[in-house]
This record gives C-alpha cells, structure tokens and sequence, in this order.
C-alpha cells in the first residue's frame, strides 16, 4: 500500500471574493432592508455605504445610479389597517 501526498499547488485553496462582490452584496442588502423597512436609519445606512463604495470606487456608475433612483424616488408606506375596525361576521 502506498500513501498519496498532495502537493500544496493540488490543495483546495480558500478564495476571498472581490472586493467589489462584496461591495455590492453590501450595498444590496441595505436597499432590501430600505425597501422593506422604510426607515430614515435605513435610508441612512444605504446613503452612508453607497457613499463609501463609491470614494472606494468600489460602486460601478450602474450600480450608483441605481441607488441615486432609488433614494430619489424613496418607496411609500402602505397604510396600516385602522385599529378598532369593525369585523363582519
């Protein structure tokens, strides 16, 4: 019986993405949490990483114009149901 050696050039080696991938998984999870939450810390938080991506110049034009629409035209609240409404039987 003979072992097996792997050389290190053979090994799995562990990848970090690219920094702009990570940019952008960041930047796409406070527009979610904008669109859901609709909060003015929410839209601060998506204005404040937006604005560090892009000194960064980790935030293509695309992606930069995607959020500027987005704070530019803030989604509405849905108007909750009124409390103390009547329910029919």
């Amino acid at each position: 019986m003979q072992a097996q050696h792997h050389s290190s050039s053979s090994a799995a080696k562990a990848t970090t993405p690219a920094r702009h991938l990570v940019a952008t998984a960041i930047i796409g999870a406070a527009m979610i949490g904008y669109l859901i939450q609709k909060t003015p810390e929410s839209r601060t938080r998506l204005e404040n990483l937006s604005q560090i991506a892009g000194t960064l110049g980790q935030l293509s034009d695309r992606d930069a114009a995607v959020v500027a629409d987005l704070l530019a035209h803030p989604p509405r609240r849905r108007e909750t149901a009124v409390a103390g409404s009547e329910r029919h039987a």
